[in-house]
């Protein structure tokens, strides 16, 4: 039997979501609680691979299990109880055995959060940035995205990907306070490092040090050195992911 996991995370002292062979993984202490209460070996398939230092407000994991129908509800609590604090377990539900965690999914939302004035409680978990930024013009640039289907300009290098076409439905600037921003981008799929690099990418086009149709010559010519750099990891959230 199939069972899908929706779950959140703080991605601060973690290696990513998939398990590594030096270093703590959300994907790692899931199997082993998950081990620990069914005392069988489980292994988790998640909906992606989030980098170090990533966190998510929404990841979904899907594992297989032989033994009796689980009860949901108690094995989410029993989890809860087991977890580190920077993991938490929404629900546990029995899917059709079709139903893939990652393959399966048709959307998925990414915020990148900043913020341009000094203030403590956002350090962890938000970008701070102290020069002037042209949202509007930033705005025009994240719409003019929406274009394209070939994001191999903001794929990590050497990454191992069979295809870098993305199909993106939504890419736009928040703003949230008088000095707080976030971006939100929306995707049947993402790359490696891929909204990090959008995101450094709409600052240069807001500092003024890209234009528009700089970032035209960017896209189109599919080299990751042409793009902005990659935005610190501690502000980007996954947010949301759809399935049929």
């Amino acid at each position: 039997m199939r069972y899908f996991i929706t779950l959140s995370y703080d991605g601060t002292r973690f290696h990513g979501w998939q398990i590594q062979p030096n270093g703590i993984s959300v994907q790692g202490e899931l199997d082993r609680g998950l081990s620990l209460l069914l005392r069988s070996e489980i292994h988790t398939t998640g909906a992606g691979r989030t980098d170090a230092g990533v966190h998510a407000r929404m990841m979904v994991a899907h594992f297989d299990y032989d033994g009796e129908e689980i009860d949901g509800r108690q094995l989410a609590y029993k989890l809860n109880k087991l977890l580190p604090c920077d993991i938490a377990v929404q629900r546990v539900e029995r899917v059709d055995d079709h139903l893939h965690a990652r393959f399966s999914a048709i959307a998925r939302t990414y915020h990148y959060y900043i913020h341009t004035r000094k203030d403590p409680y956002l350090r962890h978990y938000s970008c701070e940035l102290h020069y002037p930024l042209d949202f509007q013009l930033m705005n025009e640039a994240a719409q003019m995205l929406l274009e394209y289907e070939d994001f191999g300009a903001f794929c990590k290098s050497h990454a191992d990907v069979k295809t870098t076409l993305c199909h993106l439905t939504c890419a736009r600037w928040h703003q949230t306070s008088e000095s707080e921003w976030y971006f939100e981008i929306t995707a049947n799929r993402f790359l490696r490092n891929m909204v990090r690099a959008v995101v450094g990418t709409l600052v240069e086009v807001g500092r003024g040090r890209l234009t528009l149709d700089d970032l035209r010559r960017v896209v189109e010519g599919k080299r990751r050195s042409d793009a902005g750099e990659s935005m610190p990891a501690k502000a980007l959230f996954l947010e949301n992911i759809v399935y049929p």
